[in-house]
């Protein structure tokens, strides 16, 4: 195995065909598919320079007072009265790419972290897909705090979070995001196009470049997706310098 460590490997392969990707390539053969024991040889990922010190710190201080507000915030009367606690986003203050997804489920507004259920598992195996983890990007919903029954965002709640999560994006000043689903990537570039639609195209949002791929919750109950979600991630690494496996 080349010094390798075989389980590592096959979790690695387990989380790419999690993810909906079909085959790798192997230098100097045709791609093989996913159950050969073979590893992507690629280049490291380019990365942004790193933030200078004193910058960073600067953003965890910024960062650290929009979470108060977001607690002390009850400007969704029934939201702030069904609430366990705010989920706020979690990640590096400094990230160049940034998950945007809906609403916080019962396990985030349980944890106080978002995307930690099953829907989170398989968007940490899309991240790691991408040659990335969790703690290279950041992650954020639009609301703040759970909506009962995991209904779908009303306008009024999405308006009132809006300022939230504009000045998150401010503050990391991410180069790109990936809205997760349609309440995403609808309330981020203010439209009603439909998510299918949105995909495969690139957006801007301040400095940001933006793609909109399905939501992880929706790739739980249409697996066939998932080779949708892996085309649109193809052009998220491509454009950001990623090695972009087949």
């Amino acid at each position: 195995m080349n010094g390798r460590n075989p389980r590592a490997i096959k979790q690695r392969l387990e989380s790419l065909a999690d993810a909906g990707v079909q085959s790798l390539p192997k230098r100097g053969r045709t791609a093989t598919t996913l159950s050969a024991p073979v590893v992507p040889q690629a280049e490291p990922p380019r990365t942004a320079a790193a933030a200078p010190a004193g910058d960073v710190a600067d953003r965890v201080r910024s960062l650290a007072i929009l979470r108060q507000q977001v607690v002390d915030c009850t400007r969704c009367t029934e939201l702030a009265g069904t609430r366990t606690q705010t989920v706020f986003g979690v990640g590096r203050p400094d990230a160049r790419l940034c998950f945007f997804g809906e609403a916080p489920g019962a396990d985030e507004d349980a944890s106080g972290e978002p995307f930690v259920g099953r829907a989170g598992q398989l968007l940490t195996k899309i991240i790691e897909a991408c040659t990335l983890s969790r703690d290279d990007v950041y992650i954020l919903n639009v609301l703040k705090c759970r909506p009962p029954g995991n209904r779908v965002p009303l306008p009024a709640e999405v308006a009132n979070c809006r300022s939230f999560f504009e000045r998150q994006f401010a503050t990391i000043a991410p180069e790109f995001i990936c809205c997760l689903g349609t309440t995403a990537a609808q309330s981020l570039l203010q439209t009603t196009e439909p998510i299918g639609g949105l995909r495969g195209r690139w957006f801007s949002f301040g400095s940001a470049q933006v793609i909109c791929t399905y939501h992880p919750s929706y790739l739980l109950r249409n697996p066939a997706a998932k080779r949708h979600v892996w085309d649109d991630m193809k052009l998220l690494m491509a454009k950001m310098g990623l090695p972009v496996p087949e």
